[in-house]
């Protein structure tokens, strides 16, 4: 029997079995970050039990974002929400424990019986007004509020899933979303100024789209559609709603929810008002009609912004009204728009820069708005200016404009490449990706070396791809995981993230002249012959619980008890075994020609943290010391300085720190405002850090900490890659960008590679990679690409 209580560090919080104290059951549902199963309580209570999967827990960065996720979820637990009974976000494999709710999401109960009639909905209304009092009131703002999001119980509806949720009423929040903007959510329940204003996103957002949700509800569609996620955009900002369909008596207050500017909604309590002045029942005569100046719009019990806050910079310019053209994909997708996944799946959308229509393409005027049927707007190769929003759009043109017409500096000019060479496009997957598997998102994960490019993808445990051409010159297949049992999803939404994205694949590794691979359940290791794709070893790895790292030719197996042991890359030979001083369960770090190896140990209440790096061959320690603080390594600068970064109680990197060892001194950088860093790298004396919402923050550990900002508004975007004067990362969308980090603005970015139909965004964004003057990317489409390196700006 397990202990009572566990803090997840023992031998059963490595059971796949148990999550502390919790025996799983039934699975539930799964997302990119964890898989969520029924479970009960000693008392018998029925829980839904979110654990993290075991490679992504030895990861400091979703250790970070699932902490957030339990704080936020920990801050509304209330009677509208699923209350959080127990959780150890710092545990071998972290967890959280909620509530279990029976019931169908209302996405779910809408797909399977229709639209709700006039007075389910009246009582839909009133139960979420009321939810997103209780939220509000707790200082949060949900900000993806939709309908896989909502849970009908039998006491009323329930609001789940918090995972990009964010506190607006802590002043340190709001400086940090004024300086880094927030572009996450799904479009068709976005606001406005979701869009336009992302750094100024109040409670007022909620309520819009609580309006979407109740169109929803009662047609099964959305007030504004589209096949493509960015004229849904442009729908939102600048259409007035499609509110046929919904019932007579709450069009007025639909409308009202749904007003273009934030300060002309009503407020949760405004609309309880309203709703309890006719039956909660069978549906009456219709009621008053309810204009947004007839509803008050503050209330003292919800501390807002003055309306003011939400106006536009002076220098923004207005969303641009971009002519487009509506793609091959999307024309032949069908008559219909699509209605809500059954997945919940988060798209990000970012505002463009220099991505323009060829001159080839004739704009075409948009035509009237029609219902029924898609809209006639057609998107260009530019597609994604259309997200060029408020003060983004003069920032993003001005980048564009740097990038093409300004020369370059020596210092950041790339590797030439091979004359000859062209860009090119290849599949990894049978029919070339997802839109010959119905729209799947499948993304691949690359390394480079032994001079060519090494990917593994979802049924492809590695392939080996020619950087020339693309060619795709062999490939091993992996065995298809077992599809997870059907039960009850109402409560799938607590996974908390997006499409059936749980044992992801992870780049191959090239270490001791062979390609690693693990498998992946993580259970695994395999050595494949990189010329001819032989299996030369394979390792059992499960009892490590994910704590697999490499470090040149040395593979570092970390067990649960802190026993480290070194494995020979090249012939699986064990070459030592022993515990690191100091380490009670080390995380590894390794850079450069992996010679060292940087052992990192925060304390448990995160106030100290004990590092040392050791010789990954013999298994010596080169030198150890404590800091302070919650750290993690980030990377390596001259003379073989260590940096790392500092993480604040609420999760968000705080401060930048680096340590010399030749002089045992070490100089901590403090941010002007935290960033929710979810991607660090280095180059030379500069770190730098892109935040969960696309703020870029640039270091200069050198000059006392002198750095530069800038907002990519790229959120979810893949690890930084640093390389020759620039910073290269992927969006969830498939677009590849890069930032020259001397002139600090966007050089370019290439269109995005969506699945059929315009579908298909990543939660793990594959990062891309940088060899010979080239760049490498992945896509949700299941394509790997290869751009010149040289001119980002004609990508």
């Amino acid at each position: 029997m397990p202990p009572l209580r566990s803090t997840g560090t023992g031998p059963e919080a490595e059971d796949p079995e148990y999550a502390g104290q919790y025996r799983l059951g039934a699975r539930l549902g799964a997302g990119g970050m964890g898989v969520v199963h029924l479970a009960r309580s000693a008392s018998g209570r029925r829980l839904a039990v979110k654990v993290v999967h075991a490679r992504y827990a030895a990861d400091p960065e979703f250790r970070a974002r699932f902490r957030q996720e339990v704080a936020a979820a920990r801050r509304v637990s209330g009677a509208f929400t699923a209350p959080v009974v127990d959780a150890d976000p710092d545990g071998v494999r972290p967890w959280m424990a909620t509530l279990y709710i029976p019931g169908p999401t209302l996405s779910e109960r809408v797909k399977r019986n229709g639209p709700l009639n006039p007075a389910e909905v009246r009582r839909l209304a009133a139960g979420l007004a009321e939810a997103l009092r209780d939220i509000n009131r707790a200082g949060v703002v949900h900000r993806d509020l939709k309908p896989s999001n909502v849970l009908l119980a039998d006491d009323g509806p329930k609001v789940i899933d918090f995972g990009i949720s964010r506190p607006y009423d802590r002043p340190h929040d709001s400086e940090l979303r004024t300086e880094t903007g927030q572009l996450i959510g799904t479009p068709p329940f976005m606001a406005p100024e979701q869009f336009q204003r992302p750094r100024h996103v109040g409670p007022e957002a909620d309520v819009f789209a609580l309006g979407s949700l109740l169109v929803h509800a009662a047609t099964g569609r959305g007030p504004f559609e589209s096949e493509s996620p960015y004229i849904v955009a442009y729908q939102v900002v600048h259409d007035e709603p499609d509110l046929t369909g919904v019932p007579e008596e709450l069009v007025p207050l639909v409308r009202a929810c749904l007003a273009k500017e934030p300060a002309d909604r009503p407020t949760p309590d405004a609309l309880m008002a309203e709703l309890r002045s006719a039956p909660v029942g069978p549906v009456g005569p219709p009621a008053s009609p309810v204009r947004p100046s007839d509803v008050p719009v503050r209330t003292p019990d919800v501390p807002v912004r003055s309306s003011t806050a939400f106006a536009s910079p002076p220098d923004a310019r207005p969303f641009p009204r971009v002519p487009v053209q509506r793609s091959a994909a999307e024309a032949g997708a069908g008559g219909g728009a699509p209605e809500e996944p059954s997945t919940p799946r988060r798209v990000m959308l970012a505002r463009s820069s220099g991505s323009f229509p060829p001159a080839h393409a004739s704009p075409v005027s948009p035509s009237p708005a029609r219902r029924g049927r898609p809209r006639a707007r057609l998107l260009a190769a530019g597609a994604v200016a259309l997200l060029l929003v408020g003060a983004g759009a003069a920032w993003a043109v001005r980048s564009a404009r740097q990038a093409a017409d300004g020369a370059e500096r020596p210092e950041a000019r790339p590797t030439p490449v091979a004359a000859g060479w062209r860009p090119w496009e290849s599949g990894v997957y049978e029919g070339e990706g997802a839109s010959a598997e119905g729209g799947e998102v499948r993304a691949t994960f690359c390394s480079y070396g032994y001079g060519a490019l090494f990917c593994s993808g979802r049924g492809v445990r590695a392939a080996r791809i020619d950087p020339a051409d693309g060619r795709v010159v062999w490939k091993s297949p992996a065995e298809k995981p077992g599809a997870g049992r059907a039960g009850d999803a109402g409560n799938a939404g607590n996974a908390g993230d997006a499409g059936d994205t749980a044992n992801a694949p992870v780049a191959p590794v090239l270490s001791g002249s062979l390609v690693q691979v693990v498998s992946r359940d993580g259970a695994r290791l395999t050595a494949l012959d990189p010329r001819t794709r032989q299996v030369r070893w394979t390792r059992d790895v499960s009892a490590y619980g994910g704590r697999v790292y490499h470090a040149g030719d040395t593979v570092l197996l970390v067990a649960a008890d802190g026993t480290v042991t070194a494995v020979d890359s090249a012939t699986n030979e064990r070459r030592w075994s022993h515990r690191v001083p100091g380490q009670t369960r080390p995380q590894f770090s390794s850079y450069g020609d992996g010679r060292v190896a940087y052992a990192v140990t925060p304390s448990p209440d995160g106030r100290r943290t004990r590092i040392a790096a050791v010789d990954p061959v013999r298994g010596t320690t080169l030198w150890q010391r404590e800091s302070e603080g919650a750290l993690t390594a980030a990377g390596t600068g001259p003379g073989g300085a260590l940096f790392l970064t500092a993480t604040a109680p609420d999760t968000r990197t705080s401060a930048v720190v680096r340590y010399d060892p030749a002089t045992r001194a070490e100089h901590r950088v403090r941010l002007s405002a935290p960033v929710a860093a979810v991607s660090v790298a280095t180059r030379g004396s500069m770190v730098y850090l892109l935040g969960a919402e696309g703020g870029l923050v640039a270091v200069d550990t050198a000059r006392g900490g002198h750095g530069w900002r800038l907002e990519t508004s790229v959120a979810n975007a893949s690890q930084l890659v640093a390389a020759e004067g620039r910073l290269y990362f992927s969006a969830a969308d498939g677009r590849l960008l890069a930032v020259d980090t001397a002139r600090h603005t966007l050089m370019g970015q290439t269109p995005p590679r969506l699945g059929r139909a315009g579908h298909g965004y990543l939660e793990l964004v594959p990062a891309p990679v940088v060899a010979d003057g080239r760049v490498y990317a992945a896509a949700p489409d299941g394509s790997v690409f290869a751009v010149d390196g040289r001119e980002p700006a004609r990508w």
